[in-house]
């Protein structure tokens, strides 16, 4: 299966827009870059590649996921620090002046007017391609669910997780729920739900926009970096991912489309 990518603005990519799967991938933070005139938001050289800027593999797995599920996959090309796509403008996080122990001081004393400006070159085309992509699949009457993927740091502010993949949700558990139901299929990892991060964080603001407000069931899926540090890596925990959502698509009635290299669970 050969998979396409668009880029409807210099800010997002969408990969994979025909896959007829269930399921529709975003990838908030999937980049790194800092448009140059941004002047690396005077970040240290030790930080510009730090979980501060992106989510460390997050985009690797879901392009993978893309191919596994033949599901479309919208992806930010901008990094989480000149706008995170999973806040809404008005939260001061979508453009935070500092994350962890990071400075940030390209984010600090911004005016209303260059907020203005990020959320209409970053986050505005962002969201438009998910609505969009949303929209299409709706007037083909395709079955959908919304399935968000991150990556967190395995310790933050001095604290170490053990948690290696959190099925977070919002009030909308369905699917999160069936795939907490097939953890037994990875008895080696430990997956906990909401965490390391919950609704109170908020950080699901991409899943009240997209999919609860449209009515689809709907996860984010956090993986610790840590697992996603070489190529084999990212290999394994998309195809891990894939035996819980595969399972939990079917349980929720969904026929889980079979992908690029990717036989039945």
């Amino acid at each position: 299966m050969s998979s396409t990518v668009e880029q409807p603005s210099p800010s997002v990519e969408i990969h994979h827009r025909q896959g007829s799967g269930p399921a529709v991938l975003l990838c908030e933070h999937a980049s790194s870059h800092i448009p140059a005139h941004y002047h690396d938001l005077g970040l240290k050289p030790e930080h510009r590649r730090s979980h501060a800027v992106w989510d460390i593999g997050a985009r690797a797995v879901a392009v993978k996921l893309s191919a596994m599920l033949d599901a479309p996959l919208v992806a930010s090309r901008v990094s989480r620090l000149v706008y995170d796509c999973n806040r809404p403008p008005e939260a001061q996080s979508a453009m935070p002046a500092r994350v962890e122990v990071i400075d940030v001081p390209g984010n600090h004393r911004l005016t209303a007017a260059q907020r203005a400006a990020r959320v209409e070159a970053v986050y505005r085309p962002f969201c438009d391609a998910v609505t969009r992509l949303l929209a299409e699949r709706a007037a083909h009457r395709t079955p959908t669910v919304l399935i968000t993927l991150h990556s967190f740091t395995p310790s933050f502010h001095g604290r170490v997780r053990a948690v290696e993949i959190g099925i977070l949700h919002d009030v909308d558990r369905r699917l999160a729920d069936a795939m907490l139901a097939q953890a037994p299929r990875l008895p080696h990892r430990r997956i906990e739900r909401n965490a390391p991060y919950g609704p109170e964080d908020g950080v699901t603001h991409s899943l009240k926009r997209h999919g609860i407000a449209n009515g689809l069931a709907n996860v984010m899926i956090e993986i610790r970096n840590d697992l996603l540090a070489t190529p084999e890596g990212e290999e394994a925990l998309a195809r891990e991912l894939v035996q819980l959502i595969r399972p939990a698509l079917a349980s929720l009635g969904m026929t889980p489309a079979a992908g690029e290299g990717q036989q039945d669970a």
